[in-house]
């Protein structure tokens, strides 16, 4: 097969993925999540805010509801800046005081979405939701067609990943790009880091959503595809955190807390499993989380001492994932159908 053609088998492959999403309700499920949360966004107004971030200027500031801001005179006169904005949601139906400035409390909208609503929920959830697309695929009235036409069985699995994850970008784009519009749009606001989590966001699901393929392959079958993946996710970042909680405890003990060979055997676990641990922290330093939440004490820790290495998290992460590809496209070339 030729590279127009297998270009071609992949087209089709994308856009029968597309096709399944339709068919299930999956694509509208996670458009309607998407517009829910662009409305909330463009619901936002801030009003009375103070820009706190100009070099020229004293930036201390104080909070309404500080003791010390009622005696404003004296603030004043020691350049001290009282923050009396309010940001409103729901088009005035929520009201909340700004702790600092109009960037701040956009930035920390954008936490929230990208690191409660897609990050966590939204990447297990996204996994339940799409475990059903390769046993579907993978069933003997479907595989019977595809077999049939002249394309080796290990692009019919590579394609349908790579559909998957063409699918899973674009609803990111949309939920990413649509509420970094809305807010921006709002409050004039444009906070670029914000668009980052878009490939990290792809990078965490793809490395998963691999696990997913080769349950479906093995099985054929929804409900494992469904708890087995759900079940790695949650066993790899118990070996991700266990990792790094391990070091952490050592750095602060007058002594080893745990032997030689038992940290041996943690280090071959976190090097060998995808970081789903390790991927968050990736998106809380791209998007600067720091100024407005707090870390795992265990993560910083191991920041700190300079035994979390980001880049080689990452190839090891999409290591284990090219392994399980491989291993997938393996054990279909061997199905008999």
């Amino acid at each position: 097969m030729n590279l127009t053609s297998a270009s071609r088998a992949v087209g089709w492959l994308v856009r029968d993925t597309f096709r399944q999403s339709l068919a299930y309700g999956i694509f509208w499920i996670l458009l309607g999540v998407s517009l829910v949360c662009i409305a909330v966004c463009a619901s936002v107004q801030i009003d009375g805010a103070v820009t706190l971030d100009r070099p020229d200027e004293n930036r201390d500031f104080l909070p309404r509801n500080d003791p010390d801001a009622q005696d404003r005179q004296r603030a004043e006169q020691s350049g001290v800046t009282i923050v009396e904005g309010t940001m409103t949601v729901g088009f005035g139906a929520v009201s909340l005081p700004l702790a600092r400035d109009a960037r701040e409390s956009v930035h920390f909208l954008q936490l929230i979405l990208a690191g409660g609503v897609a990050d966590t929920l939204g990447l297990l959830l996204t996994l339940v939701w799409t475990a059903g697309f390769l046993p579907g695929f993978l069933d003997r009235s479907n595989a019977a067609v595809l077999l049939a036409k002249p394309a080796p069985r290990w692009l019919l699995i590579v394609g349908k990943f790579l559909g998957v994850l063409a699918f899973v970008f674009i609803h990111a784009v949309v939920f990413v790009g649509g509420t970094w519009l809305a807010l921006g749009l709002r409050t004039g606001v444009w906070q670029t880091a914000y668009l980052w989590s878009v490939p990290l966001l792809l990078v965490h699901f793809a490395v998963f959503f691999s696990f997913s393929l080769l349950l479906a392959v093995c099985t054929r079958s929804t409900v494992v595809c469904v708890f087995g993946s759900i079940a790695f996710w949650c066993l790899c970042w118990g070996m991700n955190f266990g990792r790094h909680a391990a070091l952490a405890e050592t750095y602060q003990a007058s002594q080893a807390q745990f032997g030689g060979a038992v940290m041996t055997l943690v280090e071959a676990g976190y090097w060998t499993l995808p970081k789903p641990a390790d991927l968050g922290i990736l998106l809380y330093d791209a998007l600067n989380a720091a100024q407005s939440f707090g870390q795992l004490a265990a993560f910083e820790n191991v920041q700190a001492h300079g035994d979390f290495h980001p880049w080689l998290s990452l190839f090891a992460s999409l290591s284990f994932m090219s392994v399980l590809l491989i291993g997938a496209s393996r054990q279909f070339a061997t199905l008999d159908y």
